[in-house]
């Protein structure tokens, strides 16, 4: 039976209330950095109190799940328990393994891409033995190198983070008691005049496109002309289980559609007019023009939203 807690509603917040909040803003981001890291401290006390030995962390394209999940092992060191975090993408393949799309092209998104027998041991023995080798995968050459890392828990947690966490097809071989799911998602959306304008969807797609033109060197409407595919993908991959978990995470910060806007406004220039998806980004910068701006200067270093905005190496390392 699903557990009840991932049924949380989304909250819906006028814009007008985040502008009165924004005339503070050095106020208006602490408070809501405390509501995230009071989130972060109950899923790892909920993780302790369950017994289990593994959290299987999932959330859609740019919820801060990564982040998110440093953040979960971080806690858990912070009361004493061993913990490490350990990626999925480790799991892959050689692309010359992966299943193929009907255009003969790699399926990127697939479980199979995953080396699920490899994933199943490496559960299985942090459960059973608290350790485990981890294998390395080369992002450049798309290849699985010779290298293993050593993960030994001495009976703390690993937290596994990935778009398919939460697949059942990577867990079944355990005691359903030594796992823990975390499915990390945003809860909040903005009306203005009662109407909602902007959406969780908007709000993890202005967070990629900030990512992407910053340091993956892609325009604007490169990342639009992924994301129906990116959403399409992760409503069977990553959405479909998310009944399965044991608690939601909320990565929501209300202060986030203020620190966009500013964003917003220098893309504008970016997007081609006459391109396919001109309009579409001039209806989501019409709604991002209702919030008033807040700088970049206010999100603390320790934030998931640098995770998009820049500074994640410091993140994880502090």
């Amino acid at each position: 039976m699903p557990n009840t807690l991932i049924w949380i509603p989304k909250r819906l917040v006028e814009t007008s209330l985040l502008n009165i909040a924004a005339l503070n803003p050095a106020s208006f981001a602490k408070y809501c950095e405390q509501e995230y890291v009071h989130r972060v401290n109950n899923a790892a006390a909920a993780t302790v109190e369950s017994g289990a030995s593994v959290i299987m962390l999932s959330g859609p394209s740019a919820s801060g799940k990564t982040t998110t999940a440093h953040k979960v092992s971080a806690r858990l060191k912070q009361i004493g328990i061993e913990s490490a975090v350990v990626s999925l993408d480790c799991f892959y393949k050689d692309i010359s393994e992966y299943p193929l799309l009907q255009n003969g092209k790699p399926d990127y998104e697939s479980i199979n891409a995953l080396d699920v027998a490899a994933v199943n041991r490496a559960v299985c023995e942090l459960c059973e033995k608290g350790e485990t080798p981890i294998p390395d995968f080369d992002f450049k050459s798309e290849q699985r190198t010779r290298t293993q890392t050593l993960l030994k828990l001495n009976g703390g947690v690993a937290v596994i983070e990935g778009i398919h966490a939460l697949n059942p097809i990577l867990t079944d071989a355990l005691p359903h008691k030594k796992v823990y799911r975390i499915y990390a998602g945003l809860r909040e959306e903005y009306s203005f005049d009662g109407q909602r304008a902007i959406s969780t969807r908007d709000i993890r797609l202005i967070r990629r496109m900030i990512r992407d033109v910053q340091f993956r060197g892609h325009s604007i409407d490169k990342t639009l002309d992924m994301w129906d595919a990116v959403c399409s993908a992760e409503d069977k991959l990553v959405k479909a289980f998310k009944q399965d978990a044991d608690i939601l995470l909320d990565t929501s910060f209300s202060y986030e559609p203020n620190v966009i806007a500013g964003f917003v406004q220098d893309f504008k220039a970016q997007i081609d007019p006459s391109g396919a998806h001109a309009e579409q980004f001039a209806q989501l910068c019409r709604n991002f023009d209702t919030c008033t701006a807040i700088n970049t200067d206010f999100v603390p270093k320790n934030s998931i939203l640098r995770e998009f905005l820049g500074g994640y190496e410091e993140l994880i390392n502090n």
